[in-house]
């Protein structure tokens, strides 16, 4: 059998450009065991993509703020906290980014993700004055988010829900917010890409990157089932 695998999006199942690659269309439709999509990204993010996969929508949004599994919804975080360190930072002449549509925070419930040409500095200084506020650094944003909030912890509610244990799942990733879910997981894996926080806290750094590192590592566990 399989493992199930809890699997970040960007920079684990998208190209260098930023899309999703058509392997995951090719790969994880008939994986045979959960899969939980676990993204910073806000909630119907990883809703839509486990939608067009045609998997159970079973998914982790905003770095742990939001943990969907079997229809019910569980948010956890302070969003006040975070969305006042955001306004004391745009008041010091801070930018959020994004342009004016802001679709990558329209959706979101428990945190403020800002583009990575925000003045890091700065917004780390603000949230420093605040308790139990904090900043992370996706390589896709800088996330302000309530520092209880994390994917590992919320892997522990999806996978209490499904009736597993955390360290049942495989966990592939890239960045400093996945950390916490390598720490709960059985086996994970950082893709080439992964940066220093990743790297350091997953049991294997696969030679490839993005996709070619999680189809990599797909392969290998499949293989290893048969």
């Amino acid at each position: 059998m399989v493992p199930p695998l809890a699997l970040d999006i960007d920079g684990t199942l998208t190209t260098p450009d930023h899309r999703i690659d058509p392997r995951a269309f090719e790969l994880l439709p008939d994986w045979d065991a959960p899969i939980v999509f676990a993204t910073g990204k806000a909630f119907p993010y990883p809703v839509a993509l486990a939608h067009f996969l045609g998997r159970e929508e079973t998914v982790i949004a905003e770095n742990g703020g939001v943990a969907y599994v079997d229809g019910e919804t569980t948010v956890v975080g302070d969003p006040d906290a975070a969305r006042a360190v955001v306004e004391a930072f745009r008041e010091r002449g801070g930018e959020v980014g994004w342009g004016d549509g802001d679709t990558v925070n329209r959706w979101r419930e428990t945190e403020v993700a800002c583009s990575p040409d925000a003045d890091e500095a700065l917004l780390r200084e603000v949230a420093a004055a605040v308790d139990d506020v904090e900043v992370v650094d996706t390589g896709y944003a800088y996330h302000v988010k309530s520092t209880g909030v994390s994917k590992g912890r919320a892997l522990g509610v999806v996978t209490d829900a499904l009736g597993l244990a955390a360290d049942e799942f495989v966990a592939v990733g890239d960045s400093e917010n996945d950390v916490s879910t390598f720490e709960v997981a059985g086996e994970s894996y950082a893709v080439a890409n992964a940066d220093d926080a990743a790297r350091e806290a997953a049991d294997e750094v696969v030679s490839e990157g993005f996709m070619d590192g999680t189809a990599s590592v797909l392969d290998r566990l499949r293989e290893r089932a048969e």
